[in-house]
């Protein structure tokens, strides 16, 4: 069988695939080591930060490499992680038991989870980290003195399946297919994503928001910095990834593509990997 790319996850100059191996592939910007994973192993889930990179282990333990100046690598003692997200300097495991776990830069209060309960998924972004609860119903922390942009307004939101956080903006996935958005709409129309239908996943990062379509095809709007929204003609697509200001797609063959701001690098692997 074909050791495939299973998973991506893109940073802000970087690119991360999970290999079906269990194994990881980054390229990209690296002066911050955030694509020095040789030897991890036993991956099962990843997430891209802007200057780190995590990866959750088969036994619920977690690895990370890359900036650490806020301490946001410092999760070698966490367990019993089954989702995790890496922010710009934080990172957010949640736990079994549905409590979430936090370390990094706690400046505008976004690793204050620590009450948490009943949490399935999260989001780590700038100044602020979203939780997914068990229940279809969304938390959020973080954004003091930043808040103006409303991206922590979430508390009246119902049925949701997926979550996404980027610097000035949240994006929901509700169970019916549609968006619903909170932030900034004052540089970008990132949030303008109220018509979109049929989609199943979502990612939003640098200004831009990003649909799939269960048909395959994908749906972007915002600023398309460098043609990071590029996105209309991509089909066959089982997974997608925002960075800051570069788009990765991942299709069904495990090919995985990508558009937008590729100067570093993190154009991720043209072809499938094998």
């Amino acid at each position: 069988m074909k050791n495939t790319i299973i998973g991506i996850s893109a940073g802000h100059g970087h690119t991360v695939g999970l290999k079906s191996d269990g194994t990881v592939v980054a390229t990209g910007l690296n002066y911050n080591s955030q694509c020095d994973i040789p030897g991890w192993n036993d991956i099962v889930a990843i997430s891209a930060g802007v200057y780190h990179t995590v990866g959750i282990k088969s036994d619920g333990t977690v690895v990370a490499v890359g900036s650490n100046f806020d301490s946001q690598c410092n999760i070698s003692d966490w367990k019993d992680i089954i989702a995790i997200s890496a922010g710009t300097c934080h990172t957010v495991g949640v736990k079994s038991d549905g409590t979430v776990v936090a370390v990094g830069d706690k400046t505008s209060g976004q690793c204050s989870v620590s009450h948490w309960k009943d949490i399935v998924a999260v989001s780590a972004s700038e100044d602020h980290t979203v939780g997914l609860k068990s229940n279809g119903t969304v938390v959020a922390v973080g954004a003091v003195g930043n808040d103006d942009s409303d991206q922590c307004d979430v508390c009246d939101w119902k049925d949701i399946i997926a979550i996404s956080a980027s610097a000035c903006t949240t994006v929901g996935l509700k169970s019916d297919g549609t968006i619903i958005a909170a932030g900034s709409n004052i540089h970008t129309i990132e949030c303008n994503a109220s018509g979109w239908k049929n989609i199943v996943a979502i990612s939003a990062r640098g200004g831009n928001t990003f649909g799939l379509k269960s048909d395959g095809t994908v749906v972007a709007i915002g600023d398309n910095f460098r043609g990071s929204c590029d996105v209309s003609d991509w089909k066959g697509i089982i997974a997608i990834s925002a960075g800051s200001y570069h788009t990765v797609g991942l299709e069904s063959d495990g090919t995985v593509i990508a558009v937008g701001w590729l100067d570093y690098g993190q154009q991720p692997w043209p072809i499938q990997y094998n």
